[in-house]
């Protein structure tokens, strides 16, 4: 029997002007995301989710609650859920880390799926591994529908990893603050469905 599963990716957060790069730096929801949470409650307030789960970044946990309905107490956070782990990058603008850090910048455009930050950063084949086996667990363990909330890079490698496709390409893959991914699982083998819905049919 098939089920759903309703990754979305967390509500908008203050960024800087400047490009950053931005993992698991733990910020809050804007105003803004606030409001977009709260929207996509209306649109998901019929469905009996019967988990929700996030990750432990607090923006992951407030859109969570907000979108479910439901106290932050009820929900279920995944630390292999959190975004990427930057290492020395976190904090710095793409200007800093060109300065600081050229020839691994020029690297890390090379070699997307591999390459590591300094300072214990992960790669995205690396949060694959990370994140990818909890999702398919949680698609096994529970009967849906179920809603993930997550980060724009867990939820492009898992949608990477499930279309077949190369990790290089993973930024090409739309993630919009809030966006909607709709996963089905079927005798355990998940399925991509659709990705960055703003609005379910």
């Amino acid at each position: 029997m098939k089920s759903l599963i309703y990754l979305i990716r967390h509500g908008e957060i203050d960024r800087p002007a400047s490009r950053t790069f931005i993992g698991q730096t733990d910020l809050a929801l804007n105003d803004n995301g606030i409001r977009q949470a709260e929207a996509l409650h209306e649109q998901l307030k019929n469905i009996p989710f019967s988990g929700i789960f996030t990750s432990p970044l607090q923006r992951a946990v407030q859109t969570a609650a907000l979108a479910s309905g439901q106290s932050v107490e009820s929900l279920h956070p995944i630390e292999q859920f959190k975004e990427i782990n930057l290492g020395a990058w976190e904090g710095l603008t793409v200007d800093q880390v060109r300065k600081l850090y050229p020839q691994d910048y020029e690297q890390r455009g090379r070699d997307l799926e591999f390459f590591r930050p300094q300072g214990g950063g992960e790669s995205f084949a690396d949060l694959s591994v990370r994140c990818y086996p909890p999702l398919l667990g949680l698609a096994k363990a529970h009967p849906g529908p179920l809603l993930v909330v997550a980060h724009a890079g867990v939820n492009r490698v898992l949608i990477s990893r499930l279309q077949h496709k190369s990790l290089q390409q993973l930024l090409d893959i739309p993630q919009d603050y809030c966006g909607i991914n709709i996963l089905s699982c079927n005798s355990g083998q998940l399925k991509v469905e659709a990705v960055n819905l703003h609005k379910l049919c």
